[in-house]
């Protein structure tokens, strides 16, 4: 073996030792193909992992999260509690509104970029590109509502749209690109968008027209929801949690998810936001969790006995890993329901006040603080609930009813036989808890300004963030919404 690795080396060292790689694309050569041209979508769809951090924080202005001050713990200059509150300011909140605001932008410029590279010619991955890029575009309006068109890269500085301008936007957008996007599900297809996702975002589109524009546009939602229903390609899972269990990639029900991979693609961390400190030993996490988020105490108790999704939430003794029952400082470790104050002096009682959230399976011994489960953006639960409450506000009671039941009866819930606008709420509460819709549908409902425990009624002008405090030092064409 020795000779004949002296000989190859001697035989090489007269020749040249330049390459030629026959299976590698040489740069300028590589987007000939639709093949390649989609994989330039790649880092596009990495950038909206995000979603889920972003809107975590945010999910706090509802009633069905509360992030409290545990002693020290969360204080944060009273972020939390601002937030809870709806006394945030552009100024002392610039931080979560521009964070949510430049992670939408610098995608749509990202995407834009990509638009503008005369390489990609299919018409497939355009179409692609634009309903991702519409997309972000839906978020600021329901974020900031009045919010900029970008469309194009440089030119002059951009001006503010008003909120119809920005809707009429995203509809043509979505319309115009439909007919070239896939109909294909899953494989290649998983977490990317195609004609199903586009119809979701267009029935989420129309069924906050009214809250957008002042013109409702129930028959266009239920339109919308009709084609995901009936197209097939997806269907609920008779098991409503493996939808959102670590391994959920296979989830007939899921149409849009965001893949997530603990050492591969990391940053769901639902298990760390949520748990005990000591739910560690509980888990065998690498870390010990942050103890914040738990869910409001009169959210929790709507919860109906006998409603499978109430085991969402975890609630009672805990038990280590082997499973002894764990105790806090002593006292034993029992989450409550009950959260006595907002903010709440250091000890057991505040660190175990609050229900937890499992409705994403919390992943056992696992070597990072991350997690596998796929973060669910759309599904088809929440396609039947969205037209059960178009026909519902079209007069349609009985079709309402009987997708409502279609829902229930998957999670083991008594049928109803009636239904009000307060009853769909609280049913779209049951059904999509933590999943980031609460904001959006108690405003359309016209219960965000109403008191809840840890909050007082707030002004209207609460419905939109503020346009965020950096963001009106860079562009001067931008104006302060109403009310900041």
């Amino acid at each position: 073996m020795l000779l004949g690795s002296a000989l190859l080396l001697t035989g090489q060292a007269c020749t040249d030792l330049t390459e030629t790689p026959y299976d590698v694309i040489p740069t300028d050569q590589f987007g000939s193909t639709p093949a390649q041209q989609a994989a330039l979508l790649g880092p596009l769809y990495s950038s909206l992992g995000d979603y889920f951090g972003r809107f975590a924080e945010l999910n706090t202005v509802t009633d069905e999260q509360v992030i409290p001050t545990r002693g020290g713990d969360w204080k944060d200059g009273d972020a939390w509690k601002r937030l809870k509150q709806h006394t945030w300011t552009p100024t002392g909140d610039d931080d979560k509104f521009n964070g949510m605001w430049t992670w939408c932008y610098n995608s749509i410029t990202s995407i834009n970029q990509q638009l503008s590279n005369p390489e990609i010619t299919d018409a497939g991955t355009l179409a692609e590109l634009r309903a991702l890029r519409a997309f972000y575009h839906y978020l600021l309006l329901d974020q900031f509502r009045n919010v900029i068109i970008a469309e194009k890269l440089g030119g002059e500085g951009p001006v503010q749209k008003t909120g119809p301008e920005v809707f009429a936007w995203i509809e043509k957008e979505l319309k115009e690109v439909y007919p070239n996007l896939s109909e294909t599900t899953g494989g290649a297809y998983y977490g990317r968008f195609n004609k199903y996702v586009a119809n979701m975002i267009l029935a989420k589109l129309y069924l906050n027209a009214e809250v957008y524009t002042g013109t409702p546009k129930w028959a266009e939602a239920k339109a919308e929801c009709d084609v995901v229903i009936a197209s097939g390609k997806y269907t609920l899972t008779a098991d409503f949690f493996s939808n959102f269990s670590t391994q959920n990639q296979a989830s007939k029900e899921n149409i849009l998810a965001i893949p997530f991979d603990a050492s591969k693609r990391g940053g769901f961390n639902m298990n760390m936001r949520t748990l005990h400190y000591l739910s560690q030993l509980t888990y065998n996490t690498p870390q010990a969790p942050w103890n914040g988020y738990c869910t409001a105490t009169e959210f929790y108790n709507s919860f109906k006995e006998g409603d499978n999704r109430k085991n969402m939430w975890i609630v009672g003794q805990q038990y280590s890993a082997d499973g002894k029952p764990l105790t806090d400082d002593g006292k034993p470790f029992i989450f409550t329901p009950e959260i006595p104050a907002f903010e709440m002096p250091a000890g057991p009682v505040a660190r175990l006040a609050g229900a937890r959230s499992q409705k994403y399976e919390i992943q056992r011994n696992g070597a990072s603080n991350d997690q596998d489960n796929d973060f669910v953006l759309f599904r088809l639960g929440d396609t039947y609930l969205m037209r059960a409450e178009a026909n519902l506000r079209l007069g349609k009671v009985a079709d309402a009813i009987k997708d409502v039941n279609i829902v229930r009866d998957r999670a083991g819930a008594t049928p109803i036989t009636t239904l009000t606008l307060d009853g769909m709420l609280a049913e779209r509460g049951w059904e999509m808890a933590w999943e980031y819709t609460r904001r959006q549908d108690l405003i359309r409902f016209g219960q965000f300004n109403k008191p809840w425990q840890f909050k007082d009624a707030s002004p209207a002008f609460r419905n939109i963030f503020p346009i965020p405090a950096t963001q009106l030092s860079l562009n001067p064409n931008l104006k302060q919404n109403p009310g900041y």
